[in-house]
């Protein structure tokens, strides 16, 4: 083998490229962990993946899938019982020769995202100082910042006269981040978002979740109760098929998005009607899972691997693109509605979270007394 290659001989397994050999048949930096039965020499499973390296490299991902399949096939019928595993390699569908660079500025967008979840925080954290029964579950935005921001900045189109924009069904339970960058752009004021979740207060507010009723002039789909988002999603997408099948509108590459948490599964209309969209066929569909491990009332079942499995970025940025200048010179401004969100009169968030973070390190550091029985 070369020398920038490990060659790891041990019990049942060999490890191939270099690296260390990761949980569940993976290793670190795509390698992979192939159980040796014996007698089999490594040299010779080596032989193998060069052999498929050979063909990618001459003929292309189509023809090493043809030659796996009829492989598969012909082990089958041979009598071969080949193991069946639900758990998927941890890897991008994505081949990292085919990943375009990333079209804007990392480093300006990071800001932005991190502007939009604080004031998100801050405003949820601000309605339940006021009523405590208020909520407004932070973690989901939180955990899914970076997704929603990915989608504005490069991925959702609006409608124009020639084109009739894509459909995006948000995540219900995300809806204090889109508040927050609503605010930042201009859309909401900052007396709407101190009235979150109180609708009635004197100004108005905001409802707790997407509602077009409620809001007509913001919000598009209604998104909760959880599981709605899928299963719309799912239909939206074959009605826009079947009406341009029907020729009642021109063909479009207009996407449907659904964002949704991996907790949000649990319920039963959120994977209804999956195998509608695969059976259809709808390429114009769109699921965006955050993997945050929450459900409503604890931790999500099943696959918890995906802690242990976050995967490198690998775009990268150019030395430089005029549009990421361009948007910069319009930063100030925003950035300006962003200071005047965290004022004191808007909520004095920093001492607030330091309160609660403090009184919480308090109560964990301190023993358990013995409750006092109540006086009759």
């Amino acid at each position: 083998m070369n020398g920038d290659q490990s060659d790891v001989m041990n019990n049942d397994t060999t490890t191939v490229n270099h690296g260390t050999t990761a949980n569940n048949g993976t290793t670190a930096n795509n390698e992979t962990r192939i159980p040796v039965p014996h007698g089999l020499d490594d040299l010779e499973v080596q032989e193998w993946l060069e052999s498929l390296d050979s063909v990618l490299e001459s003929s292309g991902p189509e023809v090493a899938t043809e030659i796996l399949e009829r492989l598969r096939a012909h082990a089958t019928v041979s009598g071969i019982d080949l193991p069946f595993s639900a758990n998927t390699p941890y890897a991008n569908t994505i081949p990292a020769r085919l990943e375009p660079l990333f079209p804007g500025d990392q480093e300006l967008e990071r800001r932005i995202k991190s502007l939009i979840r604080w004031n998100a925080l801050a405003m949820v954290v601000r309605a339940n100082r006021v009523e405590h029964n208020i909520g407004g579950h932070i973690s989901t935005y939180a955990s899914a910042a970076t997704l929603y921001e990915v989608g504005f900045n490069h991925f959702f189109r609006a409608r124009t006269p020639e084109f009739e924009g894509d459909t995006v069904y948000f995540q219900g339970h995300a809806s204090p981040g889109i508040y927050a960058r609503a605010f930042l752009e201009g859309r909401l004021s900052a007396q709407k978002l101190e009235n979150f979740r109180r609708e009635l207060k004197p100004g108005g507010g905001l409802s707790s979740y997407p509602h077009p009723w409620l809001m007509p002039d913001f919000w598009e789909f209604p998104t909760v109760s959880m599981g709605l988002s899928p299963l719309m999603s799912i239909y939206q997408a074959r009605f826009n098929r079947y009406l341009e099948d029907r020729g009642l509108k021109p063909a479009t590459d207009a996407k449907v998005w659904a964002f949704l948490g991996d907790g949000e599964t649990d319920e039963p209309e959120s994977l209804g009607a999956i195998t509608l969209a695969s059976r259809e066929k709808l390429d114009n569909l769109i699921f965006v899972v955050n993997c945050n491990l929450q459900r409503l009332d604890g931790p999500v079942r099943g696959n918890g691997q995906i802690v242990g499995s976050h995967s490198r970025a690998r775009y990268r940025r150019p030395a430089g693109q005029a549009h990421g200048r361009a948007r910069r010179r319009r930063i100030p401004e925003a950035c300006r509605r962003i200071r005047r969100l965290r004022a004191p009169a808007f909520l004095r968030q920093r001492s607030a979270l330091t309160a609660i973070s403090r009184a919480a390190s308090r109560r964990s550091a301190a023993p358990l007394a013995p409750r006092r029985p109540r006086s009759p």
